[in-house]
């Protein structure tokens, strides 16, 4: 019986070369926002991609240090830290999505999938807005209308 072991994919790798491969894959991920690959490697690469943004939100020298270890590219772990940290501040997790393509892959029929990060310009399906940015928004959408001139209803402010 396999209990209490990790229930990780092996890819027909040995674990070097799969490392190697999941390192240039969140590197190609951070860089494109977006690939294309098998759907065993994307649901793989989907741990790993959510860790680096982690590291990233955590925004102090350490997080960087840790995303160094991982992301190839000096430039894309700046990426990482200046856009994508910031921009999943407010998320709590689940920075990437994974969609099947409704075609397999020519030759040797292998399930494709599209990995990406959510709440990008261009991405294929809207995500959920996080918690964390509706009440920040909507805590702040009288002082905001009131800011540009605009007036609360009179039934509006009996309800509240």
């Amino acid at each position: 019986m396999r209990k209490r072991l990790a229930q990780f994919r092996k890819l027909g790798r040995t674990p070097k070369h799969k490392w190697a491969m999941l390192r240039n894959m969140v590197t190609s991920l951070i860089k494109h926002e977006r690939i294309e690959t098998t759907l065993p490697k994307a649901k793989e690469l989907r741990h790993l991609a959510d860790k680096v943004v982690g590291y990233a939100k955590r925004g102090n020298l350490y997080g960087k240090q840790l995303a160094e270890q991982v992301v190839r590219e000096k430039p894309m772990v700046t990426k990482l830290m200046e856009v994508l940290g910031p921009r999943y501040a407010d998320r709590d997790g689940g920075y990437t999505r994974v969609m099947k393509l409704s075609r397999p892959r020519r030759g040797d029929n292998a399930p494709m999938a599209v990995i990406e990060y959510v709440d990008r310009p261009g991405e294929i399906r809207a995500a959920r807005v996080p918690e964390k940015r509706k009440q920040r928004y909507f805590n702040n959408l009288g002082e905001v209308l009131a800011h540009a001139g605009i007036k609360p209803l009179a039934n509006q402010t009996a309800l509240e």
